[in-house]
């Protein structure tokens, strides 16, 4: 969603939060989304080889995608127009080049949907996503069809939908959202404070016929993030005149405030009669009464300063090549998200969407300083006006000590997958970096050069031992043409000549995050990042959150860590004046329903494992001879908590 002229452009994927205990990230843009141009700075690692544009292509596991051969043949984007190998499409029916496509022509037909239900028109339907596509298939082909993305962005612009209400949702159907401080990273999230319901405010008293402005005190009857159901004082226990209202917002000051500011305070007509004495009741009902601090408006200000500035050069992933970086500089700056434009962008269509707390950015001269691949930049010297972000800016990641065992190349493990965020799939260490820095692949779906490789540190939440998967009842996904279904590690292992990475290396720490399952939020959607939309948390395992946007199929769901900066409060983008994206329609997710449940079913029939081994089988398979125990895994509403996934048996 955008509510500036910036926001409406083209964007790439945005990011997580890099904290003490972690340093990963959910995700990265689509290779296939628009890039027009390259940008870095002068220092540099090696380039990426660039793949052929010719066909055929050669798969790692031996799959080759060739021209038509009477079965396969080729097939034309619906999205973008882009011809290529129908095997290497993405979704059964091969309608799209990519995941971005897929979701983009998605979001299209649901403002589409949204816009015909306005107008009493039925709602087309929807496209599925079904499966992830073969980056090298979407990287060779990117040239062939370049110049038409940049038309095509235009129209993946989001359309500004007019008319939803968090309040009207959250009373109509009941839900419970996640509390402010649950999001350390978001305003007021550090502050919250003793903020509850039952709180007394003073706010605009709308039920009067006076000429001028005039104040009343309220309760707050319910907390929505940073929105809250208020009752004016003395209506008791009718809720005829209750009114939704952001706390954080300029309106809603602590009780004193009109004395202080000579403002009058005013009983709303419709009880005007109750009391004869309203002074004598103000009193009686607000001894011991609590109110906002009186400098919450202040601090309220103070944390939505953000220390990133237009024109700082960062680096930033390549969107178009994972495994590396390049230069970018800072567009615009809203509710700390950073519109990003890759520096050699003349027009300043190339852009990559992220937090400033994402794991993503980094210093300039931070890819040279740990070995990573830098994307070298024909800009000899920085523009007018341009200036390297301070390295404070960025977040630090937790310290590890490399010098005992440690990770090496070669060794396996279960990540998820920056390309599919609804999956953990079975990866590899493809190569060690400096400062706890990990090239990681995915089985199955490496491009050839590498060029889909991706960095998480070793403290990230989002990389897990042999094992976590089948533990806590999650599906792995196997590696891609992998025929020995159902997927067991032990086999796997023994036929790639493979060995697990310890399970002692991985980051355990599990904080008191405060979500439950069933709490609202707006998410942004990483698949399409300028957008943040209005999700629900389906599960919870230790600290790994499934978000599921309201009114899509599951298929779009995200696993997201519970600190990742993509997650925010019911209320954020007003507060922000960011654009909320609202559910689809009740119409298109009725037609939804029943093609979910056959997809998941069929899903689930294609890739469900094998019965949940032991723990000692776990011992013996897949640990060689290492003494580990292996917890259960919590139940969603339990695994809130700050014990480990695994511990280790001492001699």
């Amino acid at each position: 969603m955008e509510n500036t002229k910036d926001l409406t452009e083209h964007t790439s994927r945005a990011e997580r939060k890099r904290r003490d205990s972690f340093g990963m990230f959910d995700g990265y843009d689509s290779c296939s989304e628009d890039t027009s141009s390259s940008s870095s700075s002068d220092e540099s690692e090696e380039e990426v080889a660039p793949l052929p544009s010719s066909l055929p292509i050669i798969k790692n596991n031996g799959q080759v995608y060739t021209y038509p051969d009477g079965k396969s043949g080729m097939a034309t984007c619906e999205m973008c127009g882009m011809v290529g190998v129908r095997d290497a499409f993405y979704s059964k029916t091969k309608r799209f080049c990519s995941v971005s496509c897929s979701r983009s022509y998605s979001s299209n037909s649901k403002k589409a949907s949204i816009l015909a239900r306005l107008q009493g028109k039925p709602p087309t339907k929807k496209a599925k996503v079904l499966q992830k596509q073969p980056l090298v298939a979407k990287l060779a082909a990117y040239a062939q069809y370049q110049a038409t993305l940049q038309n095509q962005a235009k129209t993946k612009a989001a359309v500004p939908v007019e008319g939803f209400s968090w309040g009207n949702y959250i009373n109509s159907n009941s839900f419970t959202a996640a509390p402010v401080t649950c999001f350390k990273h978001a305003p007021m999230g550090t502050c919250w404070g003793d903020i509850s319901e039952g709180v007394r405010v003073e706010v605009l008293n709308t039920d009067c016929s006076l000429p001028t402005k005039v104040f009343w005190i309220a309760g707050i009857v319910k907390l929505a993030g940073y929105n809250a159901l208020l009752r004016y004082e003395g209506f008791e226990n009718d809720s005829s005149l209750d009114f939704w209202c952001n706390v954080c917002g300029s309106d809603i000051h602590p009780v004193g405030w009109c004395a202080t500011s000579g403002k009058p305070l005013v009983p709303p007509r419709s009880i005007q009669h109750k009391y004869t004495n309203w002074k004598a009741f103000l009193v009686k009902r607000l001894t011991g009464a609590k109110t906002l601090p009186p400098d919450f408006s202040q601090k309220v200000s103070e944390s939505m300063q953000y220390p990133f500035k237009t024109s700082m050069r960062v680096e930033v992933v390549d969107k178009t090549h994972l495994c590396r970086t390049r230069v970018a500089v800072v567009e615009c700056v809203i509710g700390g998200r950073l519109r990003l434009v890759y520096e050699e962008s003349e027009d300043k269509t190339d852009d990559f969407w992220c937090h400033m707390y994402s794991p993503l950015i980094h210093h300039i001269g931070w890819s040279r300083s740990i070995g990573h691949r830098f994307k070298r930049s024909d800009i000899t010297k920085k523009q007018e006006g341009h200036f390297d972000a301070p390295p404070h800016l960025f977040m630090k990641v937790k310290e590890v000590d490399t010098a005992g065992e440690w990770f090496k190349e070669g060794m396996k493990l279960e990540a998820i997958d920056p390309l599919n965020l609804s999956a953990i799939c079975v990866a590899t260490i493809r190569k060690v970096l400096a400062d706890g820095f990990l090239m990681i692949g995915i089985d199955g779906s490496e491009a050839a050069d590498g060029s889909d490789w991706f960095c998480y540190h070793a403290t990230s939440p989002s990389i897990f031992p042999v094992g976590f998967c089948e533990i806590n009842m999650i599906e792995l996904t196997p590696p891609r043409g992998y025929a020995k279904l159902p997927f067991k590690w032990f086999d796997y292992l023994r036929e790639t000549d493979s060995i697990a990475a310890p399970v002692k290396l991985f980051n355990k720490e599990v904080p008191n995050h405060g979500f439950h399952v069933g709490m609202k939020l707006e998410a942004v959607d990483l698949m399409e990042p300028r957008l943040v939309c209005v999700a629900t948390v389906t599960r919870i395992i230790h600290r790994l959150l499934r978000i599921h946007f309201d009114g899509w199929e599951d298929e779009y769901d995200q696993w997201v860590d519970c600190e990742s900066p993509d997650l925010y409060p019911v209320g954020w983008c007003q507060l922000t004046g960011y654009q909320l994206q609202p559910p689809a329609p009740q119409s298109s997710r009725d037609s939804q329903s029943s093609s979910s449940k056959q997809k998941k079913k069929a899903k689930s029939q294609q890739y469900k494992g094998h019965k949940k081994m032991t723990s000692l089988q776990l011992k013996e398979e897949l640990l060689d001879g290492e003494e580990y125990s292996f917890l259960q895994g919590a139940s969603d509403q339990e695994s809130n908590g700050s014990a480990s996934y695994y511990i280790k048996q001492e001699p």
